[in-house]
């Protein structure tokens, strides 16, 4: 008898930017991406899915998430090219959920003055360390570009679908 369970891993996120009021709520949307599809890079399959499935030592778990000013990823990418670096906090952390039984959901925030300059955002990445261009990528894409002021705040998801 043939098995025919397939399993394929697909990225989406978006994003929000807004203005924040004085308790951090976004109260006025600038920008906002709606959903997009990223590329699940060779070495976050293998850091990431395989050897974690296995315990493998070395594997990573997702907890952060890198916004950048570059072009999208190639399947070869392990950084996420024009990863922001003006603080060590433009890493975010992500708030992991499970939102259906396939799909992980991160959400994060990336609050406003980490930027120290207006920014021209277009794309993103999801990582395991907060270290700013350290560790390895796991998935990225790029995407129609947003202006990131430094009064403003992303706020954002990113989801790993498994079908």
């Amino acid at each position: 008898m043939k098995n025919k369970d397939n399993l394929n891993v697909s990225g989406f996120f978006r994003l929000k930017i807004g203005e924040p009021d004085a308790r951090g709520r976004v109260v006025k949307v600038a920008g906002d991406s709606g959903y997009q599809k990223n590329t699940v890079v060779n070495l976050g399959f293998q850091y990431f899915l395989v050897q974690l499935l296995g315990g493998i030592s070395g594997s990573s778990q997702l907890t952060y998430v890198a916004l950048g000013t570059g072009t999208g990823p190639a399947v070869t990418d392990t950084s996420l090219n024009g990863e922001l670096s003006d603080s060590g906090n433009c890493r975010c952390a992500i708030t992991p959920s499970v939102i259906a039984s396939k799909t992980l959901q991160c959400a994060f925030t990336l609050n406003s003055n980490v930027v120290v300059a207006n920014r021209t955002l277009q794309n993103i990445g999801l990582f395991a360390t907060s270290q700013t261009a350290g560790g390895t990528l796991f998935a990225a894409t790029t995407y129609a570009t947003s202006q990131l002021q430094t009064n403003q705040a992303v706020n954002g998801s990113y989801q790993i679908r498994f079908s």
